[in-house]
This record gives structure tokens, C-alpha cells and sequence, in this order.
């Protein structure tokens, strides 16, 4: 049964991927994608009115994992052509203030459902079958209002709430890359903090340096902390003439990778072998 399933997801990434590349205005790619999503949503939903799963964990799967990872994409281009449809028109101070506001939103939603997030982050599974199975609704379950209207063949008490966590990742780093654009021209633009030339040229990766800058600021090292990531950013920028371009998707990628200290490891690696080498 999952498998056309797949085959639907499927289908419907490389559609939006293929609207993503034909649509460089956000309003216009966020209504061509709202529609597609739409539509797939559509097919998927009387799909499972007319197919049983064949067992309770296919059920689970569908409304943990599936379900959540198209609807949130519905979900994320909803919020960025309100977004966008509102944005103000006026100064960069107004529009930093009005997307730093639905930052503010972003983290609201995060406190309010902090133990769900570690539910979910954590990969947990014992509450999965009062979560993710259809007609197990339970009033002392922390529920969003949208469940009551929602179409009891097609939603669970929680598949809507995992939805939404997805979409407000997306939305995040959204709303940070507009941000660290008008970042970057302010660096431009800021004549003052221009350090005098020098021979100081960054000669690692880019985001070798933008894993140094989070990790200087994780430390505290500068001001006991009391310095924005933007600060020190701008300051390594100017010193070695670089523009990191978005180091914010740069630290998310960190993040995800592997090894997300390669940089600061070799760092300790090659400390470790110069201190051999002068002691032989």
C-alpha cells in the first residue's frame, strides 16, 4: 500500500523542485507550489479513504512521517506568501523588525510544545499508537483546535502538530537567509569597520571559518560571550576580506554533517602535532 504512496511523494518533489527552478519571484512560486501541494494532498487523501493499511505500523509511518513531510511543505508556502503579501515596503530596520517578529512566533510555538518536540526529535515511539492512529483521540493529550475540524480518515490527533514542527524548520531558515541578506549589506555598506589593508587572507574553507565563528561564540571567548554572532562575523569578514555569504545555512549544513567539528578537530590535530614535533 506504501508504495504508491512513495510514489506520490515522489512525484510531487520533483514537481516543486521544478517550480523552485522556474519561479524566481517567492509570491509566485509559493501559489504555483500551494496548488501542487494541494492537489497531491487530494490524491493522497482518498487514496487512504479507499485502501486499509495492512497493519498498525504502516499506519504509524504514514501519519509520523509521510503525511508530516508533504503537508508541512503546504504548510510552509502558505506562511511565506502571507509572509511575503505583508511584508513592509518601507525602510530594512521595518522589514528586520517584521521578520525578526515572526521569528518571535517561530520560538512562541517551540516553548508551547517543547515536550513534543522532544518527542519527536528524540525519536521516540511509546505514545506513537495514541498519536498517529486514527480514531485515538485523547482530550488529556496536548491537541491543537485544527483536529476537531479535521477529516477523521485522513488526520490523527498529532499528525498536524509534527507538520507544523517541520514547516517552522523551513520557515527558520527562511526567514534567517532574508535576514543575513540585509546583514551582508550592511557589512557593505559600513565603511567604518573596514579594517586597513593587510596580507590577512582566510585560506581554509568558508565554512571551516563559519564553524570557528560559532564555536568562538559558543565558548564565550569574546566579551564573556556578550557579543552577537553577526559581530564576529563582520569583524573576521573585514580582516581577512571574505564575504561568508549565508553563514547561517552554512552553520545548518554544520550541523547536519557527520562531523560537525571537522574544522575545530583538525585545529586540535595539528596543535597536537606541533607540540610532538618540537619535543622530539
Amino acid at each position: 500500500m506504501l508504495a504508491k504512496v512513495y510514489d506520490e511523494k515522489q512525484s510531487l518533489e520533483a514537481k516543486l523542485k521544478q517550480i523552485d527552478s522556474e519561479e524566481e519571484v517567492i509570491l509566485k512560486k509559493a501559489e504555483r507550489s500551494i496548488y501542487c501541494i494541494s492537489n497531491s494532498l487530494k490524491r493522497l487523501k482518498e487514496y487512504i479513504r479507499g485502501n486499509k493499511f495492512p497493519n498498525q505500523k504502516d499506519e504509524i509511518l504514514f501519519f509520523k512521517e509521510i503525511k508530516p513531510a508533504i503537508y508541512s511543505k503546504l504548510i510552509y508556502y502558505v506562511k511565506i506568501f502571507n509572509i511575503e503579501s505583508k511584508r513592509p515596503n518601507g525602510t530594512e530596520k521595518s522589514q528586520k523588525k517584521y521578520l525578526l517578529n515572526e521569528l518571535d512566533k517561530l520560538e512562541n510555538f517551540f516553548s508551547e510544545n517543547l515536550e513534543f518536540y522532544q518527542y519527536i526529535r528524540n525519536n521516540m515511539t511509546y505514545l506513537d499508537d495514541k498519536y498517529f492512529v486514527r480514531g485515538k483521540l485523547d482530550i488529556r493529550l496536548f491537541m491543537d483546535t485544527f483536529i476537531y475540524d479535521a477529516d477523521p480518515e485522513f488526520s490523527t490527533s498529532h499528525d498536524y502538530k509534527v507538520s507544523k514542527i517541520i514547516a517552522n524548520d523551513l520557515l527558520n531558515i527562511y526567514l534567517n537567509t532574508e535576514l543575513a541578506v540585509m546583514e551582508r549589506k550592511d557589512y557593505t555598506s559600513n565603511k567604518n569597520f573596514i579594517i586597513s589593508k593587510g596580507k590577512y587572507t582566510w585560506t581554509d574553507s568558508k565554512s571551516a571559518l563559519t564553524e570557528f565563528i560559532y564555536a568562538v561564540h559558543a565558548a564565550k571567548c569574546i566579551n564573556n560571550g556578550n557579543i552577537e554572532i553577526k559581530e564576529i562575523a563582520d569583524f573576521l569578514q573585514s580582516l581577512f576580506r571574505i564575504d561568508l555569504g549565508d553563514y547561517y545555512r552554512d552553520y545548518l549544513q554544520i550541523k547536519n554533517r557527520q562531523n560537525q567539528t571537522k574544522f575545530i578537530d583538525s585545529l586540535k590535530a595539528a596543535l597536537i602535532q606541533r607540540i610532538s614535533e618540537q619535543e622530539e
